[in-house]
């Protein structure tokens, strides 16, 4: 009896490391077996999440804002962390209004990835609409900086584009100047960007880089009517009208129906012929500036008075009244002097009614503008 449960142990020792290595190959098996049911349920959560997402993209894409959010949302139950998942329904939702919760979606993206180029862009424009300038400004900042998808030179200057179209609404115009200058020197010679970038100069008052701007637009085509009327306003604004001239003619012959540059040649032709100090002019020329100039500031000041300020001595009517015998091309052969005092006579007339009675129109604007050409002379 005691060498049959010898001999029965002895067989249990022999088969015992077979049984341990059926075991492990079982429970190898079993968790093989586990793993690959969790990646095939991970696996079919995945696809369900991507089928709901690409259905939300294709909706925001055709701007259907209330089917987007709700295929984004249906994404989310199957990948709640997915950070694209998050950032579409932060779009979709934008697109409905609803700003607090998109806000809200894009704050968490930010913390997570702050150098997202599309989250900081969409933090600016939420900003900006609320008012909040200072950090509008910032964000916009990260995006011209930071990481983007795609053609990532475009949306930068997307980016920067509407920084400084904020800048501008918000009267930062040296700010709006120094982005401008970065956004020039990334442009190269592509001739559409230049002609907007010299619209934007325009509209920050540099006139300087707009005319530079316009004249690299103008080299890809010499006949191009927006860069030649912009060209034109530009040297218009700089006081260089014998250049305003030239651009403005040729934008009135690309387009004849742009009335403004028609009208700022108008007033260009009346400067370089009111004008009695441009050159070359003969005497004759000038006596007769001189003449025509004085009777316009006339007829200016009686549409115009201006009353006479305590302790100024005489008032503008008295003083032309009191210059006006003198003041014919037979006296200012006789008496040259006389130019320099009625057209400074003349210049102050047209100051000191624009001031009174605002800017004025047609003869009386170009010898506002030929005042200015001349100031400290």
């Amino acid at each position: 009896m005691a060498a049959g449960k010898l001999a029965g142990y002895r067989f249990y020792l022999r088969k015992r490391p077979v049984m341990l290595a059926l075991l492990a190959v079982l429970a190898v098996l079993f968790f093989l077996m586990v793993t690959g049911l969790a990646r095939a349920y991970q696996a079919q959560r995945e696809a369900l999440g991507n089928r709901w997402f690409e259905r939300g993209v294709a909706n925001l894409n055709a701007r259907r804002f209330d089917a987007a959010v709700s295929d984004f949302r249906s994404a989310l139950l199957y990948s709640r962390d997915n950070y694209s998942y998050q950032l579409n329904l932060a779009e979709a939702l934008l697109g409905l209004r609803h700003t607090g919760e998109a806000s809200a979606y894009l704050l968490n993206l930010w913390e997570r990835e702050p150098e997202n180029g599309l989250v900081n862009l969409e933090l600016a424009r939420i900003a900006a609409q609320q008012g909040q300038t200072d950090q509008a400004v910032r964000y916009y900042h990260d995006a011209v900086y930071s990481t983007w998808t795609g053609d990532e030179r475009s949306q930068r200057r997307d980016a920067r584009l509407e920084l400084i179209e904020l800048l501008l609404r918000t009267h930062a115009r040296a700010d709006a100047e120094a982005e401008l200058i970065a956004l020039a020197e990334n442009a190269g010679e592509d001739p559409a960007e230049q002609e907007r970038i010299g619209g934007l100069f325009l509209r920050a008052e540099d006139y300087e880089h707009a005319l530079a701007a316009y004249r690299i637009a103008l080299k890809a085509d010499r006949h191009n009517p927006a860069a030649l009327a912009g060209a034109g306003e530009a040297a218009f604004r700089l006081g260089r009208y014998p250049e305003a001239q030239k651009f403005l003619e040729a934008a009135v012959t690309a387009n004849p129906d742009d009335a403004q540059s028609a009208d700022r040649l108008k007033i260009t032709q009346m400067v370089l012929t009111m004008d009695p100090y441009r050159r070359p002019i003969s005497v004759s020329e000038r006596n007769r500036a001189v003449v025509d100039a004085f009777h316009t500031a006339g007829q200016r000041l009686k549409s115009c008075p201006v009353p006479r300020s305590p302790g100024s001595g005489p008032s503008l009517s008295e003083s032309w009244a009191a210059l006006e015998p003198a003041i014919s091309e037979v006296g200012l052969r006789r008496n040259p002097d006389l130019v320099d005092a009625a057209m400074d006579l003349v210049f102050r007339i047209e100051r000191q009614t624009r001031d009174a009675c605002g800017t004025p129109s047609g003869p009386d604007l170009a010898l506002l503008l030929i005042a200015k050409l001349h100031e400290g002379n």
